[in-house]
């Protein structure tokens, strides 16, 4: 496969002696990893290449940062000497990155083909549609907030900042939801409903007061009665990773060893949440298992290449994957080292390939929803302390 190249920036007569994928994937890996290497000296401060927690091994070895989507973002907008923000993940975080970013520096997704299949479930023309429907049965009469995951696309970003939403991520949004549940009288949370209806039982909210939304559907598929009655209006989608787990794995690793504990992520389902010990975002099963004592056992419900790196990390304690199948996130597997070497290359000759750019009206309501978790995640902290 040879990856499309941006021919407005390119011009047609550097394609030709533009670099082809294809000719990466013919080398050994040590000649792909020495050329990373060569590139990335080259171009020194001018770049930053960031690697994603679900990102491979062999991609991770040369990110010179590591994190989840919005925490690198922050962090690549930080180093203002870097022109290229080179980004090891998928699409939407590409997208956030650039929204973030200072306005001289330029995105690259090493593959294009790398996005998310949570994040394709709610088009902003889908939820659009939702957000009119609602307002014709009269529910947008009622305070209701618009609420995206992080893992959503610039465009709904975009619409939350339009109509007085925001944007949360896994470690904020039990603060975002404290918040809006106060001062709304509903909230519309996509495109994760895994994530939405766990957070939302934190805070009491029964099942039958959060309607899903199917969005093939006339009102989601929910009456209009439903709807008024709702706290929480779900959006029908979920991670194809963290959506693998089933309460019959929690059972299964207990039977086996009794004394593990089971850790999982937020995305997972509810009744897989509800009968783990703990449950959080990345970082906080990155921080629990790291501060965990010598000999602890682990079972984590999370994408395999962190289990793996935890294994790795901490030989001292017993770490395991809670399902015995592969729960890989293969849009993210998508970035090989050949990707990112011919990303690098092409940046050395003078060409920018694969960019990722949002446009600026796009970009300027995103940023409102952003700054708006920014801040009040920000006052949240401070109240507590």
């Amino acid at each position: 496969m040879i990856t499309v190249l941006d021919k407005e920036r390119v011009g047609e007569e550097d394609m030709q002696n533009a670099f082809l994928l294809e000719d990466y994937l013919k080398m050994s890996d040590a000649e792909i990893a020495a050329g990373i290497e060569r590139a990335r000296e080259t171009l020194g401060s001018r770049v930053v290449i960031l690697g994603h927690h679900y990102q491979r091994d062999d991609v991770i070895a040369h990110a010179d940062l590591t994190g989840d989507s919005y925490q690198l973002s922050v962090m690549a907008a930080q180093r203002k000497d870097a022109e290229f923000i080179v980004f090891c993940g998928v699409h939407f975080m590409a997208e956030s990155a650039d929204i973030l970013g200072q306005p001289h520096q330029k995105v690259i997704l090493p593959d294009l083909g790398a996005g998310c299949s949570m994040a394709d479930m709610a088009t902003v023309e889908q939820v659009e549609d939702a957000w009119e429907q609602l307002r014709e049965i009269g529910v947008l009469k009622q305070k209701v907030a618009p609420i995206t995951y992080m893992n959503s696309s610039a465009a709904i970003k975009a619409f939350c900042g339009r109509n007085g939403g925001v944007v949360c991520t896994s470690s904020n949004a039990v603060p975002l939801f404290d918040i809006y549940l106060k001062e709304y009288d509903k909230m519309f949370f996509f495109p994760d409903q895994h994530l939405g209806r766990n957070t939302g039982a934190k805070f009491g909210i029964p099942l039958e007061k959060m309607a899903l939304w199917n969005p093939f559907e006339e009102l989601g598929g929910n009456t209009e009665e439903e709807l008024h009655a709702a706290k929480l209006i779900l959006w029908r989608g979920h991670c194809s990773v963290h959506g693998r787990f089933k309460p019959w794995h929690v059972d299964q690793v207990r039977a086996e060893q009794p004394d593990i504990k089971v850790l999982v992520h937020p995305e997972c389902m509810r009744e897989v949440v509800e009968i783990s010990d703990l449950n959080g975002s990345t970082s906080f099963i990155i921080n629990t298992v790291t501060n965990a004592p010598s000999g602890s056992k682990w079972a984590v419900g999370t994408e395999l290449n962190l289990v793996l790196r935890l294994q790795k990390q901490f030989p001292d304690k017993e770490i395991r994957l809670l399902a015995p199948d592969l729960c890989m996130c293969a849009t993210m597997y998508r970035i090989a080292p050949q990707n990112l070497a011919w990303a690098l290359d092409n940046l050395v000759a003078g060409r920018v390939v694969n960019q990722i750019k949002v446009d600026d009206a796009t970009k300027h309501y995103a940023l409102i929803a952003l700054e708006r978790m920014i801040n009040l995640t920000e006052q949240n902290q401070s109240k507590k302390n």
